[in-house]
């Protein structure tokens, strides 16, 4: 009981004073000072707007990049290819007849001339018929000597002149026949060259069409390797190349072959270098690289360190333009010397990122600093050394 009057004393308090609060009228005034606060912020707001801006937060520092406008020379194409030395002319001898050997006047190593006797086959019997036949030219020569001076003094009838002029032309048939039945029985050098083979011996059986010796032509020796499709259009015929030995041994030829029809497994065509080889230093089948000296080009000689590669996956290098921004520039490798890369297609006025152009990417804003011989002799040293 006392609870519940404790209670409605509570509200009954609580009525008086939300009744007194509200005789003062201080309600109205809630409204109205929100209202009066927000006037009064707009000047606030205007002379905020009449200030100047709060400084934008500051820019990161550029990226330095060493760059180089390196001097700009003509070089001379560079395309190397592997490929093998070989004989100018290769020949397999080999008998036309069947017989035995009576003549074997070369061995392994012999250098022959055009139309030497490399091997005759015993011939008995076409050698006695050839002497023969040659007799019997000898004879119906002499008939027709005889019946010329007689028809000069009027002794002999037209008719026995042409009959003698007949004899002797079947006569020299004969002979002609003879002697070609006897020729199958010889091997002669078909060019002059070196014999490589003779896989027979004297006296010895051989079959017809059986194989006698192997002849080679060595000078001029010939280097043969495959070239690319793209630098096809680089050579022409009479081309100065360099070919070096597996021997270590280094000659100067010329190009005089240049195939037109591209090998369908590789795409590539085959390139012939003749090189003089009067001393026959250079044997055939010995492994060499050809170093064929194309058409010249406008180039720089930079470090290998400059390449890179681009969004695209293409080798080239990156640059500084006018508005020190970084450009990528796609290159033609002319040339791989030991002192560095041979690159064509550079602008002549690119300033070329030697250092740093693996931290920055196309489109960015650098500073770039020119790099001193020093840096670019230190690069190049390494990228030497990198090599060995």
């Amino acid at each position: 009981m006392p609870r519940i009057r404790f209670h409605k004393l509570a509200a009954i308090v609580v009525l008086i004073g939300f009744a007194a609060w509200m005789a003062t009228g201080e309600f109205s005034s809630v409204g109205s000072a929100a209202v009066d606060h927000q006037k009064a912020g707009e000047p606030a707001k205007a002379q905020d707007a009449g200030k100047p801006k709060a400084e934008a937060e500051p820019k990161a520092p550029l990226r330095t990049v060493a760059v180089v406008t390196p001097p700009r020379k003509t070089y001379a194409r560079a395309i190397r290819i592997s490929g093998l030395t070989e004989a100018d002319k290769r020949a397999v001898l080999a008998t036309r007849v069947a017989g035995v050997i009576e003549k074997l006047p070369v061995k392994q190593g012999d250098h022959v001339k055009t139309g030497d006797l490399v091997l005759m086959l015993a011939a008995e019997e076409k050698i006695s018929m050839r002497d023969n036949a040659k007799q019997l030219v000898a004879q119906r020569q002499a008939e027709l000597d005889a019946s010329l001076r007689l028809m000069k003094t009027g002794n002999l009838p037209k008719l026995q002149l042409d009959t003698a002029r007949s004899n002797l032309t079947l006569a020299q048939s004969q002979l002609d026949t003879a002697q070609a039945e006897l020729d199958r029985n010889e091997v002669k050098a078909p060019f002059d060259g070196v014999i490589d083979r003779v896989p027979v011996e004297l006296g010895s059986s051989v079959m017809q069409g059986g194989e006698v010796a192997t002849i080679l032509k060595l000078d001029p020796v010939i280097a043969r390797g495959e070239i690319s499709e793209r630098d096809l259009g680089y050579l022409k015929l009479g081309d100065k190349a360099n070919v070096r030995l597996v021997s270590g041994q280094t000659v100067e030829g010329t190009v005089r072959y240049i195939s037109r029809d591209a090998s369908s497994a590789t795409r590539t065509f085959r390139v012939e270098v003749a090189i003089p080889n009067g001393d026959g230093s250079v044997p055939a089948g010995m492994t060499a690289e050809i170093q064929l000296s194309a058409l010249p080009t406008d180039a720089v000689l930079l470090p290998r360190s400059v390449v890179t590669l681009g969004d695209k996956g293409d080798l080239g290098i990156r640059a500084v333009g006018k508005d020190n921004k970084v450009a990528f520039f796609p290159i033609d490798l002319v040339d791989d010397t030991p002192t560095g890369l041979v690159l064509g297609g550079i602008p002549a006025d690119a300033r070329i990122i030697v250092a740093g152009q693996e931290l920055v990417k196309e489109g960015d804003e650098v500073k770039p600093v020119e790099a001193d011989q020093a840096t670019i002799n230190k690069l190049i040293g390494e990228a030497t050394a990198g090599t060995q």
